[in-house]
């Protein structure tokens, strides 16, 4: 099979769109050959040591609890001190601390090991992160990722680390999962004995958190993408609402900004052969995460029925690493089916893309480097500029498909009495609808060779943000004379309701060209860089999810004034050096 580094090097997002999930719907059709047919027998009733064959002493909180509860933060940390006991190739560190003072654990594991970015860049293999439990309520992942990593340094997936390079953040809302109680998440099926918190302790949700970066957690885990610079990561989940048929759905990046060459190799080669393997090793049933229009439990009468995916918004991490030119997948969990069977299924997606990873391992470092490059050259002058798309909408694909709906039963919780939804496993009901699986663009905007702005105290936040980012950024070493072009402010319309404390903030206006005279030390961020298209996500005034929007430029903004930051689309004839 050809590399989709090369066939699809010049599609744009809106061709590919047409091309969105057709391989995966040979997968939905064979899927639905095999849903009535039962999963295999499961030994629930017998003890977890003997039913998994796993050594007593490293059993989970969930294993020793048959299943009725969730590991706590010490639970975890214990687990990879276990590990590192017991195998050489483990590296247990942490990458941040949380608002609460809690150290964020990140387990290194690798053949031979390392410790270090540096030593996993010289290993010249590829680098796989593995994220849980950045929603403290959705906990299978954070179970799941501890039986991986003990899989991996102890069992059957052990040869992934001949060419793989595997990192796990397996809590990374630690704050949020310490305060378990039955009353969050009561609708979900399992575990018992009840789960965390959505928030961290800022009451901040960590997974609309990766532009503005307000909370500690998000600083830390961008860190962490800045260093190791994962070539691809798998942040897991569980789902809410629709009743669907499918044990588990899944996400890649949605935003049609994203480099091409990456959106295609997930929807043409990744997510097909991983939901091939699902259904063909594992007996589970998986797709392409969505709900019925609204978010309503079952779908609208036939004639309106529709399967919508969730936003295109980097502010959510698998839109983020689109915009880092790195591949991500979401993984979601069906919440109805039960806990252990969450854990089962969110372990084998696990498994089933380290297996895809492990197998196009060079293809996949490959793909990534030339998206870089191809990034940093368009921001040279000459060069056919990037895009960013600043109005999206969301789209069908071309033909209905099938999409299982699913049935449910109600069970109260033992320890609460209050009903959990529980699905009825082999009810299904394959139904015709139109799925609204991509996003496309309504209006772009050109990138221009850099951005320029000047110290300015009422915008000072906007520097030490792009520098979290890891994006690089200059400043003049003289004063300058330069040609821009800039944004003239018409409208500003705040959101009638406040999100995450903010009021997400709309800018109307044109752009004009000037010639504005700038001091030394005023800002420069070029585009020839390989993080351009997330510097113009962050600073481009008709950005839907930029710096402005999330107003870190409030103080400057004004109807009739100029948007503080231009676009240089020539030749930058200044001398610039760096910022540190």
């Amino acid at each position: 099979m050809m590399s989709t580094t090369h066939d699809h090097a010049h599609c744009t997002p809106i061709a590919l769109g047409i091309k969105l999930r057709v391989a995966a719907l040979a997968v939905v059709a064979a899927v639905v050959q095999v849903v009535v047919a039962p999963l295999p027998a499961r030994s629930d009733d017998v003890p977890p040591a003997a039913a998994r064959k796993v050594d007593p002493s490293l059993l989970t909180r969930a294993e020793l609890s048959r299943f009725e509860a969730t590991s706590r933060y010490d639970d975890v940390v214990a687990f990879g001190d276990a590990l590192s006991a017991r195998s050489p190739l483990i590296r247990v560190g942490t990458f941040g601390v949380t608002n609460q003072g809690r150290k964020l654990p990140l387990w290194i594991l690798a053949d031979p090991p390392v410790a270090t970015p540096e030593e996993a860049r010289g290993a010249g293999k590829t680098i796989v992160l593995v994220m849980a439990n950045i929603h403290a309520g959705e906990v299978e992942g954070k179970e799941a990722a501890q039986h991986v990593a003990r899989r991996i340094l102890l069992g059957d997936l052990r040869p992934r680390l001949r060419n793989l390079v595997v990192l796990i953040a397996p809590i990374y809302n630690a704050d949020g999962n310490e305060p378990i109680s039955t009353a969050n998440r009561p609708e979900q099926y399992g575990p018992v004995d009840g789960v965390g918190l959505r928030e961290n302790a800022q009451g901040l949700d960590l997974n609309r958190d990766y532009i503005k970066l307000e909370s500690p957690e998000a600083r830390a885990l961008v860190r962490l993408f800045r260093r190791w610079d994962p070539h691809l990561t798998v942040d897991l989940h569980t789902t809410n609402g629709s009743y669907h048929g499918y044990h588990l759905t899944y996400s890649t990046p949605l935003h049609p900004s994203a480099d091409p060459r990456i959106l295609a190799f997930h929807h043409d080669q990744m997510m097909p052969d991983v939901a091939a393997t699902m259904i063909k090793d594992h007996h589970f049933r998986t797709y392409y995460y969505g709900n019925f229009g609204g978010f309503s439990h079952l779908p609208d009468t036939p004639a309106r029925a529709r399967w919508e995916a969730f936003t295109h918004l980097p502010r959510i991490g698998q839109n983020y690493l689109g915009f880092r030119n790195r591949l991500t997948i979401l993984s979601e969990a069906y919440s109805y089916l039960d806990f252990h069977k969450r854990i089962d299924v969110t372990e084998a997606f696990v498994a089933s893309i380290l297996a895809f990873a492990s197998a196009r391992d060079l293809e996949i470092r490959n793909l990534t480097q030339a998206v870089d490059l191809d990034t940093t050259r368009r921001g040279l002058p000459g060069a056919d500029p990037l895009r960013l798309d600043v109005a999206c909408t969301l789209k069908p694909l071309p033909k209905p498909v099938e999409i299982l709906v699913g049935a449910v039963e109600h069970k109260p919780n033992p320890r609460s009495g209050k009903p959990m939804t529980v699905m009825i496993e082999n009810k299904l009901t394959p139904t015709k609808m139109l799925d609204y699986g991509r996003y496309e663009s309504l209006r772009q905007v050109p990138l221009p060779n850099a951005y320029v702005f000047a110290k300015d105290p009422k915008i000072r936040g906007v520097l030490e943000n792009l520098q979290a980012h890891g994006i690089v950024v200059e400043e003049l070493a003289a004063p300058a004379q330069l040609a821009v072009e800039s944004f003239a402010i018409e409208t500003l319309k705040p959101a009638d309701r406040p999100f995450q404390g903010h009021k997400i903030l709309k800018i109307t206006g044109k752009f004009a060209k000037s010639t504005i005279d700038f001091p030394t030390g005023s800002y420069v961020v070029r585009t020839a860089q390989p993080l351009a298209r997330l510097a113009a996500c962050l600073l481009e005034p008709e950005s839907e999810d930029g710096l402005a929007a999330w107003n870190f430029l409030d103080a400057a903004l004004a109807p009739g004034k100029v948007y503080p930051i231009h676009k240089l689309t020539g030749v930058l004839n200044a001398s610039a050096r760096l910022v540190e």
